[in-house]
């Protein structure tokens, strides 16, 4: 069944969901966009050709299966409640809030209200680490201990950390230390730079030590997520084995080691077929099939299709895929080590209402 998607917002992440239903036409259709002014509303409308307004209620009345909210995150909590006293399923973008106090206000609204809230929390169901996930499932890294990403930042990190830890709202002590340093500039959502122009890149250094012993480290740059000089790193170490980047090492069944790659398999490469992303492949088997095969869409984007196609899962049968408390522990770690890096001085996180 194509779900019909209400889109609140505008800008980058918005486009996600636009360029997507327009990818996958038989899957999502945006049968509204709600914008802050009358002005924007009708720009967007004449440049998409969709239904546009400023006015929520009258794209309420259109009946769409859920609303996705793509809005600062300053505006997000007051949205959610609104939507939620209206009965509208919500996907909402991350974070769901600005600071701690408003997250434990929107759990409590949610639980109130009966809010029926998932978080588009999307990185978990990127091609790499839906792969990571796969082959930790199937137990070669034997308990997972230590995960280090250099790689996403805040609470995209810590959705991966609670991820591949098997953590839920365990506390932990975090240190980190901001440091700066020049690069070249070369990418980013305006395109490639070729000016040769140098930039002070930020550097974000934490240790997340859980109270149960596990440990995340997070070494991150913002440049990482665009700049083809600024390569991304993974590290996955578990009792029997660790995955580092496409490299995974793992003891047999006669504890021996064995180190065997995960093989992405990209369908046109060398050859006259049109591109798209198949799967990911160890050993003898995929550990990770593209849902959306033959469509040319890049990782993100993948993984934001699934996100809404999860959604309208969600919608039919109430199977949740990253709720709202998902949403909210990632949010409240990553407020806690953004302040541990602002102050160079170790933070103790405490259990929230949302994990009592």
């Amino acid at each position: 069944m194509k779900a019909r998607i209400m889109v609140i917002g505008y800008g980058w992440r918005a486009d996600f969901y636009c360029r997507i239903a327009k990818i996958l036409p038989e899957r999502f259709e945006i049968c509204a966009r709600v914008l802050r002014t009358p002005e924007r509303a009708a720009e967007v409308a004449e440049k998409e050709n969709v239904f546009a307004t400023c006015e929520l209620e009258r794209a309420l009345e259109l009946k769409p299966d859920y609303a996705v909210l793509c809005i600062p995150r300053e505006q997000a909590k007051n949205y959610l409640i609104c939507l939620m006293e209206a009965g509208v399923p919500v996907l909402c973008e991350t974070p769901p809030g600005k600071d701690t106090q408003e997250l434990e206000e929107l759990w409590q609204a949610s639980q109130r209200l009966h809010g029926r809230v998932q978080v588009a929390e999307q990185y978990f169901l990127q091609p790499y680490y839906a792969a990571v996930q796969s082959v930790i499932d199937a137990g070669y890294l034997g308990e997972v201990n230590e995960v280090m990403l250099s790689a996403v930042h805040g609470y995209h990190a810590v959705s991966i950390y609670r991820k591949f830890l098997g953590l839920d709202c365990e506390n932990c002590v975090i240190r980190g230390q901001k440091l700066f340093s020049p690069v070249t500039v070369t990418n980013g959502r305006g395109g490639f730079d070729y000016s040769g122009s140098v930039t002070q890149a930020d550097r974000d250094w934490a240790a997340l030590c859980f109270e149960n012993g596990k440990t995340a480290f997070l070494d991150f740059s913002g440049e990482q997520y665009f700049s083809p000089i600024r390569v991304r790193r993974w590290n996955i170490r578990g009792v029997r084995g660790e995955v580092n980047d496409d490299t995974v090492c793992f003891l047999n069944e006669g504890n021996q080691a064995v180190r065997q790659q995960l093989e992405r398999l990209d369908i046109g490469i060398n050859n006259n077929s049109e591109w798209s992303h198949r799967g990911i492949m160890f050993l003898d088997r995929m550990v990770y099939e593209n849902p959306f095969y033959p469509a040319r869409m890049n990782d993100d984007e993948t993984a934001v299709a699934s996100c809404m196609e999860k959604m309208m899962e969600y919608v039919q049968t109430g199977r949740e895929f990253y709720p709202l408390r998902d949403g909210l522990q990632d949010a409240y770690l990553s407020f806690e080590m953004e302040r541990a890096l602002g102050s160079g001085e170790p933070v103790q996180t405490g259990t929230r209402i949302w994990g009592r």
